[in-house]
């Protein structure tokens, strides 16, 4: 990317829609996101699909329509969507990647990646956002993974597909709405600057994907071991309705907010604001 280009950042939209926070919590989680984008000098790219057409960038007038009802559509959905002329597919982690690829973005903020799910060895429930983040030469910030996941095989697959994880000011792998999970990182890295030798020294090389792994502020974190027992409460919740797969976010969230009391969405709120701050740190690194 030459020091002439816009520096921008790629947004999904499964967030911002009722598939993600409630209302009136998804709309706020937007403008926190544009707004922190904005004042770091870079350019938000919402990826959606509308009426059938694949968008990177959703006209202002457009917003509080992909905070509405949507389906979901993952990279293997695109096609459909498109083709099927979908009203509102919102895109997940993958989508997101392949969009925001497809139209030269480096850079991708998120809430949290999907990941190896716990009893995977089971059902090979292993999501798709992995093979995606492996493919595409885009750096990718979250805060961690979902926490209901198997993050200890999460960060195998990561690894196992080449996947560079960086922390961003951490050692540990942060666990979505928790500071940390415990879990060691190989890599650490404190400034976007860094990021940006990183990744282009990394697609220098042919490789794909980067994920900058970056902690929700402390202040707005739940303790892990609150954590735990909610993930478990809502894992639960998820079984009796006979829930599995890519349906399992939208359900487990919900428990997890009836679990905390509602403070997982405040959490949600704080995270989805400071990774996409660091994505447009990032961001203006590459570009300079």
């Amino acid at each position: 990317m030459s020091s002439t280009d816009t520096p921008r950042v790629a947004l999904e939209s499964t967030i911002f829609s009722h598939l993600g926070l409630p209302s009136p919590h998804n709309l706020e989680a937007l403008d926190r996101c544009l707004d922190v984008i904005e004042a770091a000098g870079a350019v938000a790219q919402i990826t959606a699909v509308l009426d059938g057409i694949a968008h990177v960038g959703v006209a202002p007038q457009d917003h509080a329509r992909i905070c509405g009802p949507a389906k979901k559509a993952a990279a293997r959905d695109l096609a459909v969507a498109i083709g099927q002329g979908w009203e509102y597919g919102a895109t997940t982690v993958s989508a997101a990647l392949t969009l925001a690829a497809r139209d030269g973005i480096e850079v991708f903020a998120t809430g949290g990646i999907g990941g190896v799910h716990r009893g995977w060895a089971d059902t090979g429930d292993i999501s798709a956002d992995l093979g995606a983040l492996a493919k595409h030469q885009v750096v990718t910030v979250s805060a961690g993974a979902k926490v209901f996941l198997d993050l200890s095989a999460t960060l195998e697959r990561l690894e196992t597909d080449g996947v560079i994880v960086l922390g961003w000011k951490t050692d540990e792998f942060p666990a979505f709405h928790a500071v940390s999970s415990g879990l060691p990182l190989g890599h650490r890295v404190d400034s976007a600057d860094e990021v940006a030798r990183i990744a282009r020294a990394h697609w220098a090389l042919g490789g794909g994907g980067i994920l900058v792994a970056a902690p929700v502020p402390a202040d707005d974190a739940i303790d892990i071991v609150e954590l735990e027992v909610a993930v478990d409460q809502a894992l639960t919740a998820a079984a009796e309705q006979g829930v599995f797969g890519p349906a399992t976010t939208p359900v487990v969230l919900g428990a997890l907010a009836d679990a905390t009391d509602g403070a997982s969405v405040p959490t949600n709120l704080a995270l989805a604001e400071n990774n996409a701050a660091v994505a447009a740190s990032i961001a203006v690194a590459l570009a300079g």
